[in-house]
């Protein structure tokens, strides 16, 4: 690839013949990017009578947004709630195996661990953009540890803890909250309500999971002002006709006015195909592709040790405990998740590209930068093939990373 795509500053790049996803369609037209943000090619053309700089024809493929994850606990052999004393070297190890899979933005995330380790990490995992070292930051999803012992999944139940004192008790296990984007918690516990309130206040997004709550718990906590769902399906009460439990959210007439989105992970292992297709109808606007990935992502079949436990990878599709067939937790990546899905949910194209990008930028309210490709928003976006591959990912119109199986894009710098 040559290296004029370099974002250089003041360049009008024109990226040609190719597919927009755009407006909840598909659309044939040119992608216009200057100094890393989304260009409106009628002001450009009308008002400054400017033209590209650079054009690069993409061969007739999708771009989309950038994938956003907002839960992944690592990958390469890190684990955010078992990192070294070189926190920051980690996580760009995580940020930079990120590119290649299309992911642009995400949500560092921490299960459930000891009191120091929320001191040492969540002041040192700082938001921040992407770049060629790796994809940006959005804030720390702290997964625990108010979650409820019976549905406690991997997590350490000797850490799982209530906030019986209020917020002060949440103030005292987390330290600080500047760096936090999401907390799971379960709704259940007593003073839920409360709790939610103030992290709303504090610009965090509630999400309800690793629960037994019932669907008054539940919408209980969408009125205060919890707006997701851990994982649907995984971790809570199954659905039953007479109490749907944490499930019955998306159905619920009781919480109008009150938009509820919630992750899934489509890996075909946590989650089966018709349960995808289930919720996918049920709710569509909602769904939030997740990787839920562990450290094991982006290694190797085989055995490896991730902290004080050996996992063996299964044709880089399973990882599970050494010597078990107990899952050790996911280690898709979200372009696998976003083909998966695409293929499992009888969906379109744009309904599941929007689950990777849109709908997760709306979660986190930031549509206005990220999650689309409208004019004024940051140029993070990929490149993909028929098939929903990635072939490049750019972050704030730079390329960051490309791959070397398919047809090189041709670029052409104008000459005046």
């Amino acid at each position: 690839m040559p290296s004029l795509t370099n974002g250089e500053e003041g360049l009008i790049y024109q990226f040609k013949n190719c597919k927009l996803l755009k407006e909840h369609d598909i659309i044939r037209d040119d992608l216009w990017v200057r100094n890393g943000v989304i260009l409106n090619p009628e002001k450009l053309f009308f008002d400054e009578k400017a033209y590209a700089d650079v054009q690069i024809d993409c061969n007739d493929a999708i771009i989309s947004a950038g994938f956003i994850d907002v839960q992944i606990n690592g990958a390469s052999g890190v684990d955010f709630s078992l990192l070294s004393d070189d926190i920051e070297k980690d996580v760009t190890t995580v940020s930079r195996l990120m590119l290649e899979h299309g992911v642009t933005s995400y949500c560092p995330t921490i299960v459930t661990s000891p009191v120091e380790v929320y001191k040492k990490v969540v002041p040192r995992i700082q938001k921040c953009n992407g770049s060629r070292r790796g994809a940006g930051i959005l804030g720390l999803h702290l997964e625990g540890p108010f979650i409820n012992k019976q549905k406690k999944g991997a997590h350490p139940e000797d850490l799982i803890c209530s906030f019986d004192g209020g917020f002060e008790d949440v103030m005292a296990v987390y330290g600080q909250l500047d760096n936090v984007a999401i907390v799971t918690i379960a709704p259940e516990k007593p003073r839920s309500p409360e709790i939610i309130q103030e992290l709303v206040k504090r610009g965090i997004v509630v999400s309800v999971g690793h629960s037994v709550a019932n669907l008054v718990d539940g919408e209980e906590a969408v009125r205060s002002g919890a707006s997701f769902i851990t994982h649907l399906f995984n971790a809570m009460l199954p659905f039953h006709h007479r109490d749907p439990h944490l499930m019955g959210l998306l159905g619920s007439k009781k919480i109008e006015g009150k938009f509820v989105y919630f992750g899934l992970i489509a890996d075909g292992i946590h989650t089966h195909p018709a349960a995808l297709r289930i919720a996918h109808r049920v709710h569509p606007e909602g769904l939030v592709l997740v990787t839920d990935a562990m450290a094991a992502m982006g290694l190797s079949s085989g055995t490896h040790t991730i902290g004080q436990q050996k996992v063996e990878i299964i044709n880089q599709t399973k990882a599970v405990l050494a010597g078990t067939d107990t899952l050790a937790g996911s280690i898709i990546t979200m372009d696998q998740c976003v083909r998966k899905f695409l293929k499992s949910a009888g969906c379109t194209k744009v309904q599941t590209l929007e689950a990777a990008t849109l709908h997760p930028a709306q979660l986190l309210n930031i549509t206005d930068r990220k999650g689309t490709l409208e004019y004024g928003t940051d140029a993070d976006f990929v490149i993909l093939d028929e098939d929903l591959n990635v072939q490049a990912t750019y972050i704030a119109g730079e390329l960051v990373w490309d791959s070397p199986g398919f047809p090189e894009r041709k670029e052409t710098k104008i000459v005046d």
